[in-house]
């Protein structure tokens, strides 16, 4: 398994409800392991197994959730 993390600044996060609808879309991605939502800095965090899922897929997710992304960067494991 590869590992790595993607973080996020996304324009629009308000509340509670986007905070769940993200982390569930997110979430029922296959490879997904962990997805983290912060709606006041309007950061996300996930990490995946690459050989599951690709960062472009999860940014597309995002995209079409309907949120613009401000902001990435990714982070691969060494393990």
């Amino acid at each position: 398994m590869s590992k790595a993390s993607i973080y996020f600044t996304l324009r629009n996060v308000d509340g509670k409800h986007e905070v769940k609808e993200i982390k569930r879309e997110l979430d029922a991605l296959p490879g997904v392991i962990s997805v983290s939502v912060n709606d006041r800095s309007e950061r996300v965090a996930v990490d995946f197994d690459t050989t599951g899922v690709k960062s472009i897929n999860i940014e597309r997710k995002l995209e079409k959730l309907g949120y613009e992304i401000l902001d990435s960067r990714l982070e691969n494991h060494i393990m």
